[in-house]
This record gives structure tokens, C-alpha cells and sequence, in this order.
């Protein structure tokens, strides 16, 4: 798809004038701040081109998150690996994210690498520790920060913790309790006599183990102080190496059914990180509702994950879907930010629309062809904190049901020999894009690229949309429209107004002091406009105000 009729009609308009001689003819059009467009057939294209990044070093960040197996392959053997991500560092960049986190890169016996093997190792299908090492230092040549995903609440069968202790419990005559003192991993982990759920046998004795997603995933013993001294010991190697923080898998299940004990274990491994680098970012998988999210809040971490929002079944899905109304997306801010910060005042928003656990965004919406994929990832954009997405969803990337699907390779173009395109993970099925591929949408002004490079430009143009406190404008806000301010006292305030259905709108602001229009974003090519007061936004649209 190329760029669409319009905008090469105006490119012929201003060729013709030119060869004609025909003058005051300049194909160009007034747009809702009198600026004025040559070719862009989207408004925002032309009307955001000044806007340029803040200068901001703090955890609220835009966070690109990469499946490594199926991002970029860069030897040719269908794997996704560290040297393809340090190829696409320009892109990403390019995009407005300034940190990435990586899915574990650990050696494993998995696609996936969530069961770790060592702790101290690159899996050697995606590359060495000089290939990490290098694209560490790329990443920060960019601007760009670098979480390590660290899989503490189990590891695989075959690490050598296990293995040590499986050995010495096989030998361990029937009747006696183990000893650490004559082999310390006996401790790592959750051994019993009883049987019980979520417990595997050790074959050839009398002992079960714990092991509560897969019986070759063996829990650890999170409470043990000889393992939390491992935990440091990892920390410091990976931030001595130039890893900027970590992004903690699991917290729900350290202590399964217990979040008051899984608090308490998530503040030592925060405590014992910012003990080795004080600027040691954490952001943790709490797989819960909100009210327990700010529970583990209080374990002074920076940032937990806003599943509310997330998914099929979440927020944003049943706002922009008509289920909820517009003005409850500026409720459930209200709420999350008033839990989280009642918890842990320093908190920094996680907020998320899809991971690699989650059905593709795309697949949401049967009918959609790409305003309400585009507008829900804009919902998540526009929260507060450092925001995250999922590689492949700005260009609306397709997969659900099982595990593999939702992690199909990144894709860069329709051309079968592609280098840079991924074999995908064993056992995934078949998946049809909804979509063009990135080297189509890339010369399309109306693609979700398109899109999302705008959104995220916005996003860091202004600094209070992820640094603010969101406030509701209920004046304004209706079952089609969210507004609200984002205020921050050192910046200045904002005044963001969203339509979130399918038909034009009209608000009028005139009541709301002196506003200037700052940014726009469209999902079709018609303009918004804002004069005398009167806003008029058309389907599936935001503007942005600075506050006077």
C-alpha cells in the first residue's frame, strides 16, 4: 500500500501549477492551527513535524518489549538473536522508544527461555556474551535503556542447582531429612515428603518437588538466604556488564497463594539491586487486579504492570468496543493512579496493551480495518509512566491460541528470502496478517507504523503525558469522549480530548480558560479543528492542548 490517493493528488496539483505557471496555486490546505500541508494527506504528519523529544533521564520511559527468537535473524538459521536486534537498534529509535526489554536470553532448552539453565550465560542461539556486551553498548550510544528479563521463581531441570540436588537426594538414605551443610542446593529449592499440587515427583525417591507451571520448571526457595545471595551475585554480574534494570517474572507465584510473603521478597530483590546500583530500574509481572497490584507496591518497587488495562477483556478493549463509556477510560486512570501512588508514592506506571502472553490486539476487533486497533494502543500510550509495546503491534501483527502464535516473527516484508525474517517457534500454527508488512506500511501516511511513530512522538514531546497527574475534565467527558488534564507543576499542564467512536464530535472548551492546540493525531484524513472554542474532533481522534 502506498501513500494514500490524496496525498499524491496534491503532489500532482503542485507539479502542474509549476509547469502551468499558474501562481497562488500551491496544493496546499489550512489545517486546525492555520499551518499549512504540500502533500501530507493526514493532518497530523504536517502538523506535529516540530515537535521534537524531551531531554528526560528517568524510569518514564517508552518501552519497546522483544521476543527474541522471532525479532531478526541475522545468520540465516531462522532464529531471532541478539546481532538482529543490534541491526534493528535504528528503527526502534526511529519509532521514539528509549528502552527495550528483552524476553530471557539465558541459555535454555526452550523456544520461550523462561526456565534458565545459567544465570551467567547468553543461550548460544542467540549469541555470546560479546555480542550482549555490544548491543548493550549500541543501545546506550542511542539514548536507549536495556532491561534484562530475570526469571526468578523457578529455573529449568537441567541448571545445575537442580541437578546437584536432585543428585544428592537420590542417594539420600529412605527415612533421613536433608542437610545442607552437606550440599546447600538441597535448600534452593521446595522439597517434601507429601505429595501435594503443584508438586512433581523426584524419580527414584521418596521426595516431591515444587514446580507449579511445569514439572521441568522447578520453583526456588525464594526465602532461602543462601538463594537470595545467588539473586545478588546474578544482579551484580548483569549490571556490571551495563544492564539498566531488570523486569522480574512471576511475582504472584514466589510463594504461591501468599501476596503478603511475595511482597516481602519482591522488596529484598529491590532492596539488593539499588544496594548494587541505586539507579537499578525494576518493573514486575503481577498478573492480578488492582487492588493487589498496589499491595506489591509497597515493596518500593518502581513499576508493576497495569493488567487492568490489558488485554481482550481489560479496560481499553471495553471502552473502545462500546462496553464501557468513553469518560470511564479517564476513570480507571483516576483509580489505578490513586491505588498505586497511595502505595508507593514514587511509583512509576507500567501501563501495557498486549505482551507475548496475550492474543495479538489486531484480533480484537473483527471488523476493524485499523482505527480501533490504533486508537486502543494510543489509550495505552496516553497513561501515565513508562508505557510498553509488544514488537510487531505497530504494524498490527496477528496471533492467538496457543503460546507460539502469539509470538510469531516480526514481519518485515513479504519477501520469503528476507534475511532478517524468523523461521517462528516450533509448533506454531500457521498465521494470516491482518495487516501489510512493515516495508508497505513504512510508505503509507495511513498505516499503524504511521500511527504509532506519531503517537509516541507526541508522547515524548510532551513530558507530562507519561509525568503528570491525570485530572477529569467531566464537563466534556461523555460515553464518546474522554478529556482530561495532565498536570505537572515544573512542566505545565495539559488538556488531552480523545473521541473514541466511530462519528464526528463537538465539544465546546471555550469555558476551559485560554488553549492552544499542540498536537493532533488522525486516523483518517479528515482534519480537526478548534476555533472560537469549538473542537471538533472526527472519528477516532485526539487532540492536544497546552494550558495558559
Amino acid at each position: 500500500m502506498k501513500k494514500s490517493r490524496k496525498s499524491i493528488c496534491a503532489v500532482i496539483c503542485v507539479l502542474l501549477c509549476a509547469l502551468l505557471g499558474i501562481s497562488g496555486c500551491s496544493g496546499k490546505q489550512e489545517t486546525a492551527g492555520g499551518s499549512e500541508s504540500a502533500v501530507f494527506s493526514v493532518q497530523m504528519l504536517d502538523y506535529n513535524k516540530a515537535l521534537e523529544p524531551g531531554t528526560w533521564d528517568d524510569n518514564y520511559r517508552t518501552t519497546y518489549e522483544i521476543f527474541v527468537y522471532s525479532f531478526c535473524d541475522s545468520n540465516g538459521d531462522g532464529i531471532g538473536d541478539i546481532n538482529g536486534i543490534r541491526s534493528k537498534l535504528d528503527y526502534i529509535k526511529d519509532l521514539g522508544f528509549t528502552a527495550i526489554w528483552l524476553t530471557p536470553v539465558h541459555p535454555s532448552q526452550t523456544y520461550h527461555k523462561y526456565d534458565v539453565d545459567d544465570y551467567y550465560s547468553i543461550d548460544p542461539a542467540f549469541g555470546t556474551i560479546e555480542d550482549y556486551e555490544a548491543f548493550l553498548s549500541e543501545c546506550h550510544d542511542r539514548g536507549i535503556e536495556v532491561y534484562m528479563d530475570l526469571v526468578l521463581n523457578h529455573t529449568s531441570d537441567d541448571n545445575q542447582w537442580f541437578k546437584e540436588a536432585a543428585a544428592y537426594f537420590e542417594q539420600l538414605p529412605e527415612g533421613w531429612d536433608p542437610d545442607p551443610s552437606y550440599c546447600k542446593y538441597c535448600d534452593y529449592y521446595n522439597f517434601t515428603r507429601q505429595p501435594g499440587d503443584g508438586y512433581a515427583p523426584l524419580e527414584g525417591t521418596e521426595w516431591y518437588y515444587e514446580a507449579r507451571f511445569w514439572n521441568e520448571m522447578p520453583d526456588l526457595n525464594l526465602e532461602s538466604e543462601a538463594v537470595r545471595g545467588e539473586i545478588r551475585d546474578i544482579m551484580t554480574f548483569w549490571l556490571g556488564k551495563g544492564v539498566d534494570g531488570f523486569r522480574l517474572d512471576a511475582v504472584t507465584s514466589y510463594k504461591t497463594g501468599d501476596p503478603a510473603k511475595n511482597t516481602e521478597i519482591l522488596r529484598s530483590i529491590v532492596n539488593m539491586g539499588r544496594s548494587i546500583d541505586p539507579g537499578c530500574y525494576f518493573v514486575a509481572e503481577a498478573w492480578t487486579d488492582r487492588n493487589e497490584i498496589a499491595q506489591y507496591y509497597s515493596s518500593n518497587i518502581d513499576s508493576l504492570f497495569n493488567f487492568p488495562f490489558s488485554n481482550n477483556e481489560g479496560f481499553i478493549a471495553k471502552i473502545i468496543s462500546g462496553s464501557y463509556k468513553a469518560s470511564d477510560y479517564v476513570k480507571g486512570m483516576l483509580l489505578a493512579e490513586e491505588a498505586y501512588g497511595a502505595a508507593n508514592p514514587n511509583f512509576v506506571d507500567a501501563p501495557f496493551y498486549t505482551n507475548h502472553d496475550m492474543g495479538r490486539s489486531a484480533g480484537y476487533y473483527t471488523n476493524d480495518e485499523g482505527p480501533i486497533t490504533k486508537m486502543a494502543y494510543a489509550m495505552s500510550l496516553f497513561q501515565t509512566g513508562n508505557s510498553f509495546v509488544y514488537y510487531g503491534e505497530e504494524i498490527g501483527m496477528k496471533g492467538a491460541g496457543k503460546d507460539e502464535n502469539k509470538r510469531a516473527p516480526m514481519y518485515w516484508s513479504d519477501d520469503a528470502n528476507d534475511p532478517d525474517m524468523c523461521a517462528g517457534p516450533p509448533e506454531m500454527d500457521a498465521v494470516k496478517m491482518k495487516f501489510p508488512s512493515l516495508k508497505d506500511q513504512m510508505e503509507d501516511d495511513m498505516s499503524l507504523y504511521t500511527w504509532f511513530r506519531e503517537v509516541i512522538k507526541v508522547r515524548n514531546a510532551f513530558p507530562q503525558i507519561a509525568r503528570g497527574k491525570t485530572e477529569g475534565v467531566d464537563t466534556i467527558s461523555d460515553d464518546n469522549v474522554a478529556a482530561f488534564y495532565r498536570r505537572h507543576k515544573a512542566i505545565g499542564d495539559l488538556l488531552i480530548v480523545m473521541n473514541l467512536r466511530g462519528e464526528t464530535v463537538e465539544k465546546d472548551l471555550s469555558g476551559l480558560g485560554e488553549l492552544e492546540l499542540a498536537a493532533v493525531l488522525n486516523t483518517n484524513e479528515e482534519s480537526i479543528t478548534f476555533e472560537g472554542g469549538k473542537l471538533t474532533l472526527p472519528a477516532y481522534s485526539i487532540s492536544v492542548f497546552t494550558v495558559e
